[in-house]
């Protein structure tokens, strides 16, 4: 029994459909970790600018460079200002 045109052409139709879902499934994951892994990292910044304000009294504005290396950088960008704002710089 020999394959038809028709019967090739469904089952290329099936392949590519089932490469297209793969391929949008590890993207979707990939998305996913990347904006939980950018929610955590904001949110773990924000507490510990709080945290560092309150219990130490370094007093760090809210300003927007402040608020911008904590939204990018998350704890990494927190530490630099705490840094900055020991040694005397103005931030």
């Amino acid at each position: 029994m020999a394959i038809t045109g028709a019967e090739l052409s469904g089952i290329w139709l099936i392949v590519a459909i089932v490469i297209v879902i793969l391929i949008v499934w590890k993207l979707g994951k990939l998305i996913f970790k990347l904006i939980f892994g950018l929610i955590s990292n904001i949110i773990m910044g924000f507490i510990t600018l709080l945290a560092v304000n309150y219990f130490f009294g370094l007093s760090i504005p809210y300003s927007l460079p402040v608020i911008a290396s904590t939204v990018f950088f998350g704890l990494g960008g927190i530490g630099t200002i705490i840094i900055l704002k020991l040694f005397g710089v103005p931030v």
